[in-house]
């Protein structure tokens, strides 16, 4: 079993920042790739990025690209998912995730543990 375990959301203005954290405990020797998910009231939960467990390659949702970082810390077990310049349409609940084996990096169906969520809310 793995655990995770999110936090850092909350409420910003339009063009802020706010860094999002996700500690992973348990197997996580069998952690293969980490995600970042979002769902916004009434749409599909959507792919933001994603990062393999050693932290050598990024991958990115293109509505983030450029303006979303993640990044691990290797010693803490722990994933970062750096937002800035932030938009209103970036409001949603947003998951860390961990798959433990190969896959569509971008497909929510792939991973076998979610974070509990924490919520974005982007204000005008």
């Amino acid at each position: 079993q793995v655990q995770l375990v999110e936090s850092g959301g909350g409420l910003v203005q339009a063009g802020g920042s706010l860094r999002l954290s996700c500690a992973a405990s348990g197997r996580t020797f069998s952690i293969y790739v980490m995600g970042w998910f979002r769902q916004a009231p009434g749409k599909e939960r959507e792919f933001v990025g994603g990062i393999n467990w050693s932290g050598s390659i990024t991958y990115y949702a293109d509505s983030v690209k450029g303006r979303f970082t993640i990044s691990r810390d290797n010693a803490k077990n722990t994933v970062y998912l750096q937002m800035n310049s932030l938009k209103l349409e970036d409001t949603a609940v947003y998951y860390c995730a961990a798959r433990t084996s190969p896959g569509s990096t971008a497909s929510p169906a792939n991973y076998d543990y979610w974070g509990q969520g924490t919520q974005v809310t982007v204000s005008s």
